[in-house]
């Protein structure tokens, strides 16, 4: 089991169909993460910054159900954010985001394994700032996972976003991206080629997700693919980082955490990083056939094919 710093966002989502509130739930990609991991046996920090009211006494219930902590510090916002997801038909999800977004100091946690953060946190301002800073700080000692989330909603200048996400990238060993985020950052050119010369900036694995067509991984040693898993989608609320959760799960299983391990990462082979892609595939299909983002602990990925 890993230890892990997730650093992001977290939120309560109101959730509509057809004009309608339909739900409400705790949410925020990274938050989506931390549970993952926490879920899956983790030993787990959030850094996140949410309000002392009774949205944010939620999300800590919710953190705390998870086995994940909250790190000191997290609950100075003036109010804790939301998010309107509004359903299509096909289940997809589109976001309005009512939020502000600050850190400050360098949390006190014991020394991870894994830094993980993405999403909102890593392009709004002034909080991006923070989380770049402290990914610069992490880099020597832990494995730092990034994946963009891009939220279009929030984003005033897509050029400065676009060199953010890329600067993460750079400082990143495992990226993980959709190809919705791909054809954002990188309009004119194909996800493929993207994931490539992301690769050759400085991780060690870029993998792509697809929705329902899977995912495919690049590293040093070559290219694969798996297919996403048969499930009758509910909705598609957390999806992508449930599929994170259960990639850094695999990474770590595999023992290839950690800043001494970074050059045995970056020799991961074909084998090992389809395994990882897989095992998100299987957090993923989890995810989606339930309301919400509501992640699988480890009982439930056994029942959904992962070896015991």
């Amino acid at each position: 089991m890993a230890a892990a710093l997730v650093i992001g966002d977290s939120l309560i989502e109101v959730v509509y169909r057809g004009g309608r509130v339909v739900g409400e739930s705790v949410g925020g990609s990274p938050l989506n993460v931390a549970v993952g991991l926490g879920r899956l046996g983790h030993s787990v920090d959030l850094l996140t910054h949410l309000g002392d009211d009774a949205a944010g006494h939620r999300i800590t219930e919710r953190l705390r159900s998870s086995g994940v902590r909250l790190v000191a510090g997290s609950d100075s916002a003036g109010r804790t954010a939301t998010a309107r997801a509004v359903l299509g038909a096909d289940g997809a999800v589109d976001y309005r985001f009512d939020l502000s977004w600050e850190l400050t100091g360098t949390p006190e946690v014991p020394p991870p394994q894994v830094v993980h953060t993405g999403s909102i946190a890593a392009v709004l301002d002034p909080g991006c700032l923070a989380v770049a800073a402290l990914v610069d700080t992490y880099h020597l000692s832990a494995t730092v996972s990034f994946d963009p989330n891009v939220r279009t909603e929030l984003i005033v200048d897509p050029g400065l976003a676009r060199d953010r996400i890329i600067r993460l990238v750079e400082r990143a060993d495992l990226v993980k991206v959709s190809t919705e985020d791909l054809r954002w950052i990188a309009p004119d050119r194909r996800p493929e080629e993207v994931a490539a010369s992301w690769l050759a900036r400085g991780p060690a694995a870029v993998v792509v997700t697809d929705g329902a067509r899977g995912a495919f991984g690049l590293c040093a040693a070559g290219r694969c693919a798996v297919s996403a898993p048969p499930v009758a989608v509910v909705d598609t609320v957390g999806a992508g980082d449930a599929f994170t959760a259960g990639l850094l799960d695999a990474v770590a299983a595999a023992g290839l955490l950690g800043g001494d391990r970074r050059a045995a990462l970056r020799r991961i082979d074909v084998a090992t990083l389809t395994a990882a892609l897989r095992s998100g595939a299987r957090c993923a299909a989890v995810t989606v056939g339930r309301r919400g983002a509501d992640l699988p602990d480890r009982a439930a990925l056994t029942g959904a094919g992962e070896p015991e």
